[in-house]
């Protein structure tokens, strides 16, 4: 994504997003861990926050189906023309977007009709005292789609509709989002961490 006049123009092309796929480091990358990937078997993913995109992308270029869902009118129409460019750019990419599906919605009523494997979340988070660009670039996208007060809702609906796992983006030293249930592991990057709550046990089907 690059920042011009500031306003947002996202890329899955190039830049860090662009280098990671090149390189073919997505298998490792803690999220894809935490969305419990295996040799044999590659999860349908609904990400219900698309936001800046990066995270569908990831999952995508390493084999899964992901539902975007962004409620933001303004951030889906930046989505779906950086996934047009990115369509366009080569067949590699093409391959990647031909993976996701951009749906323009609120998660909270199309997550149960949708009834993925997994349930990708990543609300707007706590505000921090880092002032890096990607900081600026986050504020960017908060001033377009405010913040997320119905994410514990979000949440819920999410527990109750995934198939097998719910996972929850959140920063690394911040306070759980919900007290219960309690995530049954999570994962680490370096400034967030992937908190997953298996639903399998708790689904009829």
């Amino acid at each position: 994504m690059s920042q011009q006049t500031g306003q947002l123009r996202l890329d899955f092309a190039g830049g860090a997003v662009g280098y990671r796929f090149r390189q073919g480091q997505g298998r490792g990358h803690p999220l894809v861990r935490a969305a419990g990937f295996k040799k044999d078997r590659i999860p349908g993913i609904v990400d219900a926050t698309a936001g800046l995109g990066r995270d569908s992308f990831l999952l995508a270029s390493v084999g899964a189906k992901v539902v975007m869902l962004e409620r933001s009118a303004e951030v889906h129409a930046l989505l779906a023309d950086a996934l047009a460019r990115a369509s366009a750019e080569s067949p590699e990419l093409a391959d990647v977007v031909a993976r996701m599906t951009l749906i323009h919605g609120d998660a909270r009523e199309r997550l149960p009709e949708l009834r993925p494997d997994v349930v990708i979340i990543d609300p707007m988070h706590p505000p921090r005292r880092n002032t890096a660009l990607v900081k600026q670039e986050m504020r960017l996208l908060s001033s377009i789609v405010g913040a997320d007060e119905d994410a514990d809702e979000l949440m819920r609906v999410a527990l109750a509709s995934a198939r097998e796992r719910v996972v929850l983006k959140w920063p690394l030293r911040a306070p759980p989002l919900l007290e219960s249930p309690k995530p049954s592991h999570q994962f680490t990057g370096k400034t967030v961490r992937y908190e997953v709550f298996l639903t399998a046990t708790r689904t009829s089907e």
